[in-house]
Protein backbone atom coordinates (compact mmCIF):
# COMPACT_ATOMS: atom_id res chain seq x y z
CA UNK A 1 0.00 0.00 0.00
CA UNK A 2 1.39 3.39 -1.01
CA UNK A 3 2.06 5.88 1.77
CA UNK A 4 -0.16 8.96 1.50
CA UNK A 5 1.93 12.08 0.91
CA UNK A 6 0.68 15.62 1.43
CA UNK A 7 1.92 17.03 -1.88
CA UNK A 8 0.48 20.46 -1.07
CA UNK A 9 3.38 20.92 1.35
CA UNK A 10 5.72 20.78 -1.66
CA UNK A 11 4.11 23.94 -3.01
CA UNK A 12 6.18 26.52 -1.14
CA UNK A 13 9.63 24.91 -1.56
CA UNK A 14 9.00 24.23 -5.27
CA UNK A 15 7.57 27.68 -6.03
CA UNK A 16 10.27 29.52 -4.09
CA UNK A 17 13.01 27.38 -5.61
CA UNK A 18 11.76 27.89 -9.18
CA UNK A 19 11.24 31.63 -8.75
CA UNK A 20 14.80 32.05 -7.46
CA UNK A 21 16.16 29.75 -10.16
CA UNK A 22 14.60 31.76 -13.00
CA UNK A 23 15.64 35.05 -11.43
CA UNK A 24 19.26 34.13 -12.18
CA UNK A 25 19.54 36.67 -15.06
CA UNK A 26 18.68 39.42 -12.53
CA UNK A 27 21.25 38.26 -9.97
CA UNK A 28 23.89 40.69 -8.63
CA UNK A 29 26.77 41.05 -11.06
CA UNK A 30 29.26 39.77 -8.48
CA UNK A 31 27.60 36.34 -8.41
CA UNK A 32 27.94 33.55 -10.94
CA UNK A 33 24.90 31.70 -12.28
CA UNK A 34 26.10 28.56 -10.45
CA UNK A 35 26.27 30.43 -7.13
CA UNK A 36 22.77 31.84 -7.57
CA UNK A 37 21.22 28.52 -8.59
CA UNK A 38 22.95 26.73 -5.73
CA UNK A 39 21.32 29.34 -3.51
CA UNK A 40 17.91 28.58 -5.09
CA UNK A 41 18.27 24.86 -4.42
CA UNK A 42 19.53 25.47 -0.89
CA UNK A 43 16.63 27.82 -0.02
CA UNK A 44 14.10 25.40 -1.51
CA UNK A 45 15.59 22.57 0.56
CA UNK A 46 15.49 24.64 3.76
CA UNK A 47 11.87 25.64 3.10
CA UNK A 48 11.12 21.95 2.51
CA UNK A 49 12.72 21.15 5.87
CA UNK A 50 10.30 23.65 7.44
CA UNK A 51 7.08 22.59 5.65
CA UNK A 52 8.14 18.90 5.72
CA UNK A 53 6.07 17.33 2.91
CA UNK A 54 8.34 14.36 3.63
CA UNK A 55 10.63 13.64 6.58
CA UNK A 56 13.59 16.00 6.66
CA UNK A 57 16.02 13.28 5.48
CA UNK A 58 13.89 12.62 2.40
CA UNK A 59 13.66 16.35 1.67
CA UNK A 60 17.45 16.60 1.87
CA UNK A 61 17.88 13.70 -0.56
CA UNK A 62 15.59 15.43 -3.07
CA UNK A 63 17.70 18.58 -2.68
CA UNK A 64 20.83 16.46 -3.18
CA UNK A 65 19.39 15.04 -6.41
CA UNK A 66 18.44 18.52 -7.64
CA UNK A 67 21.92 19.90 -6.97
CA UNK A 68 23.69 17.06 -8.77
CA UNK A 69 21.20 16.48 -11.61
CA UNK A 70 21.36 20.14 -12.63
CA UNK A 71 25.16 19.97 -12.68
CA UNK A 72 25.61 22.63 -9.98
CA UNK A 73 27.60 20.10 -7.93
CA UNK A 74 29.35 17.05 -9.37
CA UNK A 75 28.50 13.72 -7.77
CA UNK A 76 31.96 13.12 -6.30
CA UNK A 77 31.89 16.46 -4.48
CA UNK A 78 28.33 15.84 -3.33
CA UNK A 79 28.94 12.40 -1.82
CA UNK A 80 32.18 13.63 -0.21
CA UNK A 81 29.92 15.60 2.13
CA UNK A 82 29.00 12.34 3.83
CA UNK A 83 32.58 12.04 5.05
CA UNK A 84 32.51 15.16 7.24
CA UNK A 85 34.06 14.28 10.61
CA UNK A 86 31.84 16.63 12.63
CA UNK A 87 28.71 14.96 11.26
CA UNK A 88 30.10 11.55 12.17
CA UNK A 89 30.74 12.87 15.67
CA UNK A 90 27.00 13.59 15.91
CA UNK A 91 26.10 10.11 14.69
CA UNK A 92 28.56 8.41 17.05
CA UNK A 93 27.24 10.33 20.02
CA UNK A 94 23.70 9.22 19.17
CA UNK A 95 24.95 5.67 19.58
CA UNK A 96 26.61 6.54 22.89
CA UNK A 97 23.37 8.04 24.18
CA UNK A 98 21.63 4.79 23.23
CA UNK A 99 23.88 3.11 25.78
CA UNK A 100 22.51 5.39 28.52
CA UNK A 101 18.96 4.46 27.61
CA UNK A 102 19.50 0.74 26.99
CA UNK A 103 21.42 0.10 30.22
CA UNK A 104 19.04 2.21 32.31
CA UNK A 105 21.92 4.34 33.53
CA UNK A 106 20.24 7.57 32.41
CA UNK A 107 17.06 6.71 34.33
CA UNK A 108 19.03 5.68 37.41
CA UNK A 109 20.96 8.96 37.42
CA UNK A 110 17.67 10.87 37.15
CA UNK A 111 16.08 8.93 40.02
CA UNK A 112 19.18 9.46 42.17
CA UNK A 113 18.95 13.20 41.67
CA UNK A 114 15.27 13.15 42.64
CA UNK A 115 16.08 11.03 45.68
CA UNK A 116 18.79 13.45 46.85
CA UNK A 117 17.28 16.81 45.98
CA UNK A 118 13.53 16.30 45.58
CA UNK A 119 12.14 17.51 48.92
CA UNK A 120 10.98 20.86 47.51
CA UNK A 121 9.54 21.61 44.07
CA UNK A 122 12.28 24.10 43.24
CA UNK A 123 15.11 21.72 44.14
CA UNK A 124 13.24 18.93 42.38
CA UNK A 125 13.22 20.99 39.17
CA UNK A 126 16.92 21.71 39.53
CA UNK A 127 17.65 18.06 40.19
CA UNK A 128 15.97 17.21 36.88
CA UNK A 129 17.93 19.94 35.06
CA UNK A 130 21.03 18.58 36.83
CA UNK A 131 20.45 15.21 35.16
CA UNK A 132 20.29 16.98 31.82
CA UNK A 133 23.55 18.78 32.65
CA UNK A 134 25.30 15.50 33.54
CA UNK A 135 24.10 13.70 30.42
CA UNK A 136 24.58 16.62 28.01
CA UNK A 137 28.32 16.18 27.20
CA UNK A 138 27.72 12.69 25.82
CA UNK A 139 24.24 13.14 24.37
CA UNK A 140 24.21 15.30 21.23
CA UNK A 141 20.52 14.75 20.72
CA UNK A 142 18.74 17.18 23.04
CA UNK A 143 15.53 15.47 21.90
CA UNK A 144 16.77 12.05 23.04
CA UNK A 145 18.00 13.54 26.33
CA UNK A 146 14.96 15.63 27.16
CA UNK A 147 12.37 13.37 25.58
CA UNK A 148 13.78 9.87 25.97
CA UNK A 149 15.36 10.06 29.42
CA UNK A 150 13.92 13.00 31.36
CA UNK A 151 10.35 13.54 30.15
CA UNK A 152 9.11 10.13 31.41
CA UNK A 153 10.50 11.03 34.86
CA UNK A 154 8.67 14.38 34.85
CA UNK A 155 5.45 12.72 33.72
CA UNK A 156 5.65 10.11 36.50
CA UNK A 157 6.42 12.77 39.12
CA UNK A 158 3.50 14.94 37.99
CA UNK A 159 1.10 12.00 38.18
CA UNK A 160 2.40 11.16 41.65
CA UNK A 161 1.22 14.58 42.80
CA UNK A 162 -2.07 14.33 40.84
CA UNK A 163 -0.96 17.06 38.44
CA UNK A 164 -2.74 16.32 35.18
CA UNK A 165 -3.89 18.72 32.41
CA UNK A 166 -6.87 16.44 31.77
CA UNK A 167 -8.05 17.16 35.32
CA UNK A 168 -7.21 20.86 35.20
CA UNK A 169 -4.51 20.36 37.84
CA UNK A 170 -1.48 20.95 35.62
CA UNK A 171 -0.29 23.94 37.65
CA UNK A 172 0.16 21.85 40.80
CA UNK A 173 3.67 20.82 39.75
CA UNK A 174 3.68 19.49 36.17
CA UNK A 175 3.66 22.86 34.38
CA UNK A 176 6.60 24.12 36.40
CA UNK A 177 8.69 20.98 35.84
CA UNK A 178 7.91 20.83 32.10
CA UNK A 179 8.72 24.47 31.41
CA UNK A 180 11.82 24.51 33.61
CA UNK A 181 13.31 21.41 32.01
CA UNK A 182 12.53 22.65 28.49
CA UNK A 183 14.66 25.73 29.14
CA UNK A 184 17.21 23.78 31.15
CA UNK A 185 17.72 21.51 28.14
CA UNK A 186 18.25 24.50 25.80
CA UNK A 187 20.85 25.95 28.17
CA UNK A 188 22.76 22.71 28.75
CA UNK A 189 22.75 22.20 24.97
CA UNK A 190 24.47 25.57 24.62
CA UNK A 191 27.08 24.69 27.25
CA UNK A 192 28.75 21.72 25.53
CA UNK A 193 30.01 21.24 22.00
CA UNK A 194 28.71 17.66 22.09
CA UNK A 195 25.30 18.42 23.69
CA UNK A 196 23.29 19.22 20.55
CA UNK A 197 23.50 18.00 16.99
CA UNK A 198 24.02 21.42 15.40
CA UNK A 199 26.96 22.42 17.62
CA UNK A 200 29.58 20.37 15.74
CA UNK A 201 28.03 21.75 12.56
CA UNK A 202 28.76 25.27 13.81
CA UNK A 203 32.28 24.08 14.63
CA UNK A 204 32.67 22.93 11.01
CA UNK A 205 31.48 26.26 9.59
CA UNK A 206 33.83 28.13 11.95
CA UNK A 207 36.75 25.92 10.88
CA UNK A 208 36.09 26.94 7.28
CA UNK A 209 36.90 30.50 8.45
CA UNK A 210 40.09 29.26 10.19
CA UNK A 211 38.48 29.54 13.65
CA UNK A 212 39.21 26.60 15.93
CA UNK A 213 36.47 25.84 18.46
CA UNK A 214 37.73 23.07 20.73
CA UNK A 215 35.47 21.20 23.15
CA UNK A 216 37.17 22.88 26.12
CA UNK A 217 37.05 26.39 24.62
CA UNK A 218 33.31 26.03 24.00
CA UNK A 219 32.67 24.70 27.52
CA UNK A 220 34.71 27.35 29.34
CA UNK A 221 33.16 30.17 27.32
CA UNK A 222 29.61 28.96 28.08
CA UNK A 223 30.22 28.03 31.72
CA UNK A 224 29.45 31.31 33.50
CA UNK A 225 26.52 32.57 31.37
CA UNK A 226 25.16 29.03 31.31
CA UNK A 227 25.21 28.60 35.10
CA UNK A 228 23.64 32.04 35.61
CA UNK A 229 20.92 31.16 33.08
CA UNK A 230 20.10 28.01 35.04
CA UNK A 231 19.15 29.97 38.16
CA UNK A 232 16.50 32.28 36.70
CA UNK A 233 13.42 30.04 36.93
CA UNK A 234 10.75 31.45 39.19
CA UNK A 235 8.40 33.06 36.68
CA UNK A 236 5.97 30.11 36.47
CA UNK A 237 5.65 28.95 40.09
CA UNK A 238 3.92 25.68 41.00
CA UNK A 239 1.00 25.42 43.40
CA UNK A 240 2.77 22.70 45.37
CA UNK A 241 5.93 24.01 47.03
CA UNK A 242 6.95 20.94 49.04
CA UNK A 243 7.39 17.48 47.47
CA UNK A 244 8.16 15.01 50.28
CA UNK A 245 6.59 12.17 48.25
CA UNK A 246 9.16 12.58 45.46
CA UNK A 247 11.91 10.96 47.49
CA UNK A 248 9.63 8.05 48.44
CA UNK A 249 8.65 7.56 44.80
CA UNK A 250 12.30 7.63 43.68
CA UNK A 251 13.19 5.14 46.42
CA UNK A 252 10.52 2.75 45.14
CA UNK A 253 11.61 3.10 41.53
CA UNK A 254 15.28 2.56 42.40
CA UNK A 255 14.35 -0.47 44.46
CA UNK A 256 12.54 -1.92 41.48
CA UNK A 257 15.61 -1.29 39.31
CA UNK A 258 17.76 -3.24 41.76
CA UNK A 259 21.50 -2.94 42.11
CA UNK A 260 23.67 -1.19 39.55
CA UNK A 261 24.17 -3.69 36.74
CA UNK A 262 27.49 -4.58 35.16
CA UNK A 263 26.29 -2.94 31.95
CA UNK A 264 25.64 0.32 33.82
CA UNK A 265 29.08 0.22 35.43
CA UNK A 266 30.75 -0.31 32.06
CA UNK A 267 28.63 2.46 30.52
CA UNK A 268 29.71 4.82 33.32
CA UNK A 269 33.37 3.99 32.79
CA UNK A 270 33.20 4.46 29.01
CA UNK A 271 31.35 7.76 29.48
CA UNK A 272 34.10 9.01 31.81
CA UNK A 273 36.79 7.91 29.34
CA UNK A 274 35.04 9.76 26.49
CA UNK A 275 34.57 12.86 28.64
CA UNK A 276 38.24 12.83 29.67
CA UNK A 277 39.39 12.49 26.06
CA UNK A 278 37.11 15.31 24.92
CA UNK A 279 38.33 17.61 27.67
CA UNK A 280 42.01 16.85 27.05
CA UNK A 281 41.76 16.74 23.25
CA UNK A 282 43.97 19.78 22.73
CA UNK A 283 46.69 18.12 24.86
CA UNK A 284 46.45 14.53 23.63
CA UNK A 285 45.82 15.44 20.01
CA UNK A 286 42.93 12.97 19.90
CA UNK A 287 40.18 14.39 17.72
CA UNK A 288 36.68 14.68 19.20
CA UNK A 289 35.23 12.47 16.46
CA UNK A 290 37.88 9.82 17.06
CA UNK A 291 36.99 9.90 20.75
CA UNK A 292 33.36 9.17 19.88
CA UNK A 293 34.43 6.27 17.65
CA UNK A 294 36.59 4.94 20.50
CA UNK A 295 33.63 5.10 22.89
CA UNK A 296 31.37 3.29 20.43
CA UNK A 297 34.05 0.67 19.81
CA UNK A 298 34.34 0.04 23.57
CA UNK A 299 30.55 -0.22 23.92
CA UNK A 300 30.51 -2.85 21.16
CA UNK A 301 33.54 -4.74 22.52
CA UNK A 302 32.05 -4.93 26.01
CA UNK A 303 28.62 -5.98 24.78
CA UNK A 304 26.85 -2.94 26.21
CA UNK A 305 25.62 -2.28 22.69
CA UNK A 306 25.09 -4.80 19.92
CA UNK A 307 25.53 -4.01 16.25
CA UNK A 308 21.76 -4.27 15.84
CA UNK A 309 21.42 -1.40 18.32
CA UNK A 310 23.61 0.69 16.05
CA UNK A 311 21.68 -0.30 12.94
CA UNK A 312 18.34 0.46 14.61
CA UNK A 313 19.39 3.91 15.85
CA UNK A 314 17.39 5.58 13.09
CA UNK A 315 17.85 9.08 14.53
CA UNK A 316 21.61 8.84 13.98
CA UNK A 317 21.38 7.65 10.39
CA UNK A 318 18.65 10.16 9.60
CA UNK A 319 20.76 12.99 11.01
CA UNK A 320 23.86 11.76 9.18
CA UNK A 321 21.94 11.87 5.90
CA UNK A 322 20.31 15.28 5.99
CA UNK A 323 23.13 16.99 7.88
CA UNK A 324 25.58 15.82 5.26
CA UNK A 325 23.45 17.19 2.43
CA UNK A 326 22.88 20.58 4.08
CA UNK A 327 26.55 20.95 5.01
CA UNK A 328 27.53 20.05 1.44
CA UNK A 329 25.18 22.73 0.09
CA UNK A 330 26.38 25.37 2.55
CA UNK A 331 29.99 24.51 1.71
CA UNK A 332 29.28 24.89 -1.99
CA UNK A 333 27.60 28.24 -1.40
CA UNK A 334 30.81 29.35 0.28
CA UNK A 335 33.06 27.96 -2.47
CA UNK A 336 30.96 29.50 -5.24
CA UNK A 337 31.20 32.89 -3.55
CA UNK A 338 27.61 33.40 -2.44
CA UNK A 339 28.23 33.53 1.32
CA UNK A 340 31.29 35.84 1.00
CA UNK A 341 29.21 38.16 -1.25
CA UNK A 342 26.27 38.14 1.18
CA UNK A 343 28.55 38.75 4.14
CA UNK A 344 30.24 41.73 2.46
CA UNK A 345 26.90 43.17 1.35
CA UNK A 346 25.36 43.05 4.83
CA UNK A 347 28.61 44.22 6.41
CA UNK A 348 28.57 47.18 4.04
CA UNK A 349 25.13 48.16 5.30
CA UNK A 350 26.44 48.01 8.87
CA UNK A 351 29.43 50.28 8.26
CA UNK A 352 29.90 52.92 10.89
CA UNK A 353 28.67 50.71 13.72
CA UNK A 354 31.09 49.35 16.32
CA UNK A 355 31.76 45.63 16.10
CA UNK A 356 29.82 44.96 19.31
CA UNK A 357 26.72 46.71 17.95
CA UNK A 358 27.05 44.61 14.79
CA UNK A 359 27.28 41.45 16.92
CA UNK A 360 24.14 42.45 18.84
CA UNK A 361 22.23 43.14 15.61
CA UNK A 362 23.29 39.80 14.14
CA UNK A 363 22.36 37.83 17.26
CA UNK A 364 18.95 39.51 17.50
CA UNK A 365 18.31 38.80 13.80
CA UNK A 366 19.51 35.21 14.19
CA UNK A 367 17.40 34.69 17.31
CA UNK A 368 14.07 36.06 16.10
CA UNK A 369 14.33 34.55 12.63
CA UNK A 370 13.87 31.23 14.43
CA UNK A 371 10.12 31.85 14.44
CA UNK A 372 10.36 30.76 10.80
CA UNK A 373 12.09 27.45 11.60
CA UNK A 374 10.88 24.18 13.07
CA UNK A 375 14.38 22.82 13.58
CA UNK A 376 17.38 24.34 15.33
CA UNK A 377 19.68 22.31 13.13
CA UNK A 378 18.03 23.47 9.91
CA UNK A 379 18.35 27.06 11.12
CA UNK A 380 22.04 26.68 11.93
CA UNK A 381 22.59 25.01 8.56
CA UNK A 382 20.85 27.87 6.76
CA UNK A 383 22.24 30.95 8.50
CA UNK A 384 25.28 30.29 10.71
CA UNK A 385 27.94 30.55 8.02
CA UNK A 386 26.49 33.74 6.53
CA UNK A 387 26.09 35.39 9.94
CA UNK A 388 29.65 34.48 10.89
CA UNK A 389 30.93 35.92 7.61
CA UNK A 390 29.15 39.22 8.27
CA UNK A 391 30.53 39.36 11.81
CA UNK A 392 34.10 38.81 10.61
CA UNK A 393 33.75 41.41 7.85
CA UNK A 394 32.54 43.92 10.47
CA UNK A 395 35.56 43.31 12.69
CA UNK A 396 33.95 41.18 15.39
CA UNK A 397 36.64 38.99 17.03
CA UNK A 398 36.39 35.68 15.19
CA UNK A 399 36.25 33.25 18.10
CA UNK A 400 33.77 35.42 20.00
CA UNK A 401 31.47 35.64 16.99
CA UNK A 402 31.69 31.90 16.29
CA UNK A 403 30.94 31.03 19.92
CA UNK A 404 28.03 33.45 20.35
CA UNK A 405 26.38 32.24 17.16
CA UNK A 406 26.99 28.68 18.35
CA UNK A 407 25.40 29.35 21.74
CA UNK A 408 22.35 31.04 20.25
CA UNK A 409 21.92 28.11 17.88
CA UNK A 410 20.55 26.44 21.02
CA UNK A 411 19.08 29.37 22.92
CA UNK A 412 16.75 30.42 20.11
CA UNK A 413 14.66 27.38 21.01
CA UNK A 414 13.11 29.90 23.44
CA UNK A 415 10.61 31.04 20.85
CA UNK A 416 7.82 28.69 19.79
CA UNK A 417 6.24 25.33 20.59
CA UNK A 418 7.77 23.96 17.38
CA UNK A 419 11.23 25.51 17.80
CA UNK A 420 13.27 22.33 18.42
CA UNK A 421 12.95 18.59 18.94
CA UNK A 422 12.01 18.77 22.66
CA UNK A 423 9.49 21.61 22.12
CA UNK A 424 6.60 19.56 20.64
CA UNK A 425 7.22 16.83 23.22
CA UNK A 426 6.97 19.17 26.21
CA UNK A 427 4.30 21.46 24.73
CA UNK A 428 2.32 18.46 23.51
CA UNK A 429 2.07 17.18 27.09
CA UNK A 430 -0.59 19.83 27.66
CA UNK A 431 0.94 21.20 30.86
CA UNK A 432 1.61 24.67 29.41
CA UNK A 433 -0.94 26.66 27.39
CA UNK A 434 0.24 28.04 24.05
CA UNK A 435 -0.30 31.66 25.15
CA UNK A 436 1.80 31.06 28.29
CA UNK A 437 4.42 29.21 26.26
CA UNK A 438 4.91 32.05 23.77
CA UNK A 439 4.69 34.80 26.41
CA UNK A 440 7.20 33.28 28.83
CA UNK A 441 9.50 32.16 26.05
CA UNK A 442 9.56 35.70 24.69
CA UNK A 443 10.50 37.09 28.11
CA UNK A 444 13.23 34.50 28.68
CA UNK A 445 14.49 35.06 25.14
CA UNK A 446 15.15 38.70 25.99
CA UNK A 447 16.90 37.61 29.18
CA UNK A 448 19.18 35.25 27.25
CA UNK A 449 20.08 37.88 24.66
CA UNK A 450 21.04 40.41 27.33
CA UNK A 451 22.75 37.90 29.62
CA UNK A 452 24.85 35.99 27.09
CA UNK A 453 25.88 39.05 25.07
CA UNK A 454 26.90 41.03 28.16
CA UNK A 455 28.25 38.60 30.72
CA UNK A 456 29.23 36.10 28.04
CA UNK A 457 31.32 38.66 26.16
CA UNK A 458 32.99 39.92 29.34
CA UNK A 459 33.67 36.37 30.54
CA UNK A 460 35.30 35.29 27.27
CA UNK A 461 37.47 38.42 27.41
CA UNK A 462 38.59 37.48 30.94
CA UNK A 463 39.44 34.00 29.66
CA UNK A 464 41.56 35.56 26.91
CA UNK A 465 39.51 33.89 24.16
CA UNK A 466 39.53 37.14 22.18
Amino acid sequence: MLKKINYRKFLWPVVIGLVLWFLAPLRPAALSIAAWRMFAIFVATIVGCITQPLPIGAVAIIGFVAATLTGIVDINTAVAGFGNSSIWLIAMAFFISRGFIKTGLGRRIALKFVQLFGKRTLTLAYSIIGVDLVLAPATPSNTARAGGVIYPIIQSLAQTFDSDPKKGTERKIGSFLVFSEFHGDAITSAMFLTAMAANPLAQTFAAAKQIDLSWMTWFLAALVPGIISLIIYKMYPPEIKETPNAKKWADQELQQMGRVSTAEKIMSLIFLIALLLWVTGTVTGIDATLTAFIALGLLLLTGVLEWQDVLHETGAWNTLTWFSVLVMMATELNKLGFIPWLSKTIAGELKGFSWFVVLVILIITYFYSHYLFASSTAHVSAMYAAMLGVALAAGVPGTLAALMLGFFGNLFASTTHYSSGPAPIYFGSGYVKQTDWWRMNFILGLVYIVLWLSIGTIWTKILGIW
